[in-house]
């Protein structure tokens, strides 16, 4: 079972529940994510129409994305809604529910491996790899596309990095994509030059700094006074973030020196 650290859910919080019981009142809801902890769900906050009862909006035996509302956590009481959940919110925590199960299943099957139990798995590896990485999968998918070394570097020990690492290989499936703009530089001043190498330093700079978000990069002319970007990376929002923002420091520091550009984003 996908679980989270603490023992309770916060308020705002989003949480993966089944439902277990549908009476009049409202639904009592079992959180998947919190070994199974029992949560109640007011009608009021499963709909708002008085013509459409509760149990043909929620059904025993289905999960569905709730918001926390309420938690007393003295007598471990927890409220939820279904109607407080926006789309987005919806897509968003069924893509991290999904990513949770198979960082699981791969935990289960190191474990294995290892003779280990999937609570030492998650104690040992884990949860070092949350602490490292904001999330479980996203250290696994570092070791798919980087090996034991991106597991060693949150802390797992050799042993489950090893397997860990294997194991991403074989079921971490890694699409690549390629990031590209033209940079243009001209700079008329007498260190017109240094200048332009300045303003694709200060970019370089930029970039190795991010370069844990990119499995490669380079910065190389086309021919004076075009240079291109070329970034590849597994996540192209922070990608196309980081080429960007390259782009930009580059601009800057060639108006320092009294030349002036452009930049043109190439299509992937």
């Amino acid at each position: 079972m996908v679980r989270k650290r603490k023992e309770l859910p916060d308020v705002g919080e989003l949480v993966i529940g089944t439902v277990i019981k549908v009476i009049d009142p409202g639904a009592y809801v079992k959180l998947d994510e919190y070994d199974g902890k029992i949560a109640f769900a007011p009608a009021v906050e499963i709909t708002r129409s008085v013509f459409r009862p509760i149990r043909e909006i929620v059904k025993v035996g289905r999960k569905y994305v709730f918001k926390v509302i309420k938690v007393d956590r003295r007598r471990q009481l927890i409220n939820v809604s279904l109607l407080k959940v926006y789309p987005a919110e919806r897509r968003s925590k069924l893509i991290e529910w999904k990513r949770a199960q198979r960082a699981e299943k791969l935990l289960e099957l190191a474990a294995k491996r290892i003779g280990k139990t999937l609570d030492e798995a998650y104690d040992e590896a884990g949860w070092k790899l949350e602490d490292y990485y904001g999330e479980i999968y996203a250290g696994l998918e570092e070791a798919a596309l980087k090996g034991e070394k991106a597991l060693l570097k949150a802390g797992v020990n050799y042993e489950w990095a090893r397997v860990l690492a294997e194991l991403a290989k074989t079921y971490i499936p890694i699409r690549k994509v390629k990031i590209k703009g033209i940079l243009t530089l001209v700079c008329f001043k007498k260190d017109g030059i240094k200048a332009i190498k300045a303003a694709l330093i200060r970019a370089a700079e930029y970039i190795r700094k991010n370069e844990k978000d990119l499995t490669s990069w380079r910065i190389y002319t086309l021919g004076a006074p075009n240079y291109k970007i070329e970034l590849e990376t597994v996540n192209p929002k922070k990608g196309e973030k980081i080429l960007r923002e390259a782009a930009r420091i580059a601009l800057e520091e060639i108006k320092k020196f009294g030349g002036t550009g452009n930049f043109r984003r190439e299509k992937i």
